[in-house]
């Protein structure tokens, strides 16, 4: 008779242990004991008064959206099958390709995808200026494409990045429970749950989509991110002063603070943004015709990237194509800024979700915020190989204040990518709040009327006729 195996434990929390040393703070708990564990620790920190969210494109890979290495390989990809594609640009993205390959046989860091776009967006600037000191570039690649050549380029990874990057929440309205909805839902009703009479939360995410504006509004959550308006939103960072409460008419005859509200930064734009004059400006685009760009061929991408993206006035995707003055000018500056600030405030707890340390930018302002003595940095990481947990363990000499929840590898190597996940942190790990039961059942009532109608609806029609 075969002996069944217990299932491997889930999880570990490294961290510094008791006695000084790097080790899981988890260890020698079984699996209903651990999970206890896990979340009363995770519960403690979100009761910090200062609650800050980073998260990166791991977070969207559920809904289809891809790594920043992926998503260069599909662009590039896509850009390659285009039929008009200049003799010039072809020996760009190989030189790209080749430099990427040399650095994973040296073991060496290459420039991230965003880095290279930067030098790439700004050699256009410079050949369309006028007046500065240097009017070329030297290409390291033949034939050198000239200004129009270049444009079309630049022009091509915008719109390529842009319907890679165009995502929709899934429609899980018929979902019983938190593990069953889309994973933004079950995140974000759980994070704006926790008591009001602490700080508001700050999220910042380095994502491009949209998926977690559109997951505030379906939860009725609000937000302010920066911009002012509605019909054309301009950037305004004098929002993020503000905040949301019920007058005292309808709070039992005194002001009270509105629950459901955040804070939310995009800290390397989005494809919602575009310039306008010296302006940025916020406008969301329809996303229904790019449902299933993601699925297509580089070749079929290719015949319908223009006719789908090409009227797209977004250039928050490309936040370098602007003139290098402005560079570091609102709203990037602005939105590091506040990162920096935050990340500074006294009883802080920094969640990172998504994200692979790899911009440098960002890394640096974490790790120098790790020098606030009452700053706590949780890293969600599904890999238990990665890179990120030996980056971690360099901060022990920091103190207790920086774990990394990471599978065990028994876990990982049963079923890889499943524990830690972005999706598993936001509906399993993190604890049950009672209003997304709430929330789960209204949109359950509401498919069933929309059902009930359309229902309706036909068999009137089917009667006159």
């Amino acid at each position: 008779m075969a002996t069944i195996l217990p299932a491997p434990i889930e999880y570990q929390l490294i961290g510094l242990t008791e006695d000084g040393a790097i080790g899981d703070l988890l260890a020698g708990f079984d699996q209903k004991q651990g999970r206890v564990r896990l979340q009363a620790l995770i519960s403690e920190w979100l009761r910090m008064e200062n609650l800050v969210v980073l998260t990166g494109s791991g977070t969207s890979v559920s809904a289809g959206g891809k790594t920043m290495a992926n998503l260069e390989t599909a662009v590039f990809a896509t850009i390659e099958a285009l039929s008009d594609i200049p003799a010039s640009i072809t020996p760009i993205i190989e030189a790209r390709k080749n430099a990427l390959f040399l650095a994973l046989l040296e073991d060496d860091e290459p420039i991230g995808f965003e880095a290279w776009l930067s030098f790439v967006a700004n050699a256009l600037v410079v050949a369309e200026s006028s007046g500065g000191p240097f009017s070329a570039v030297t290409w390291s690649s033949t034939p050198a494409p000239n200004v129009a050549e270049l444009r079309w380029f630049v022009d091509r990874l915008r719109m390529a990045i842009f319907a890679e990057c165009a995502l929709s929440l899934p429609d899980t309205g018929l979902a019983t429970s938190a593990d069953k909805i889309a994973p933004h839902l079950a995140f974000l009703s759980k994070l704006v749950a926790r008591d009001s009479n602490l700080g508001r939360t700050h999220l910042f995410t380095l994502n491009y989509d949209t998926l977690f504006e559109q997951a505030l509004e379906l939860l009725g959550v609000q937000y302010f991110d920066g911009f002012t308006g509605r019909a054309s939103a301009r950037f305004d960072p004098s929002v993020y002063g503000l905040d949301i409460y019920y007058p005292g008419e309808v709070a039992e005859g005194r002001v009270r603070r509105f629950d459901k509200f955040l804070h939310f930064y995009k800290l390397h734009g989005s494809i919602h943004w575009f310039e306008q004059g010296h302006e940025m400006r916020a406008r969301h685009p329809d996303l229904a015709p790019f449902q299933s760009y993601a699925t297509l061929t580089p070749q079929n991408k290719a015949r319908s990237l223009v006719r789908l993206a090409g009227d797209t006035p977004s250039v928050g995707i490309l936040p370098t194509a602007n003139k290098f003055a402005q560079t570091l000018a609102m709203p990037y500056a602005h939105l590091f800024r506040s990162f920096q600030v935050r990340l500074g405030i006294p009883q802080t707890f920094l969640l990172v979700l998504g994200y692979g340390f790899g911009d440098d930018h960002v890394s640096r302002i974490i790790e120098n915020a790790l020098m606030n003595p009452s700053l706590v940095m949780l890293v969600v990481e599904p890999n238990p190989t990665s890179p990120v947990i030996e980056r971690i363990r360099r901060y022990k000499d920091l103190g207790k204040r920086a774990f990394v929840l990471c599978p065990t590898p028994d876990a990982f190597s049963q079923s890889a990518f499943t524990h830690a996940t972005f999706d598993d942190f936001a509906r399993t790990v993190m604890p049950d709040v009672q209003w997304l039961a709430d929330f789960l059942r209204l949109r359950r009532f509401e498919k069933q009327i929309a059902s009930s109608s359309t229902s309706i609806e036909s068999g009137t029609e089917t009667m006159g006729g």
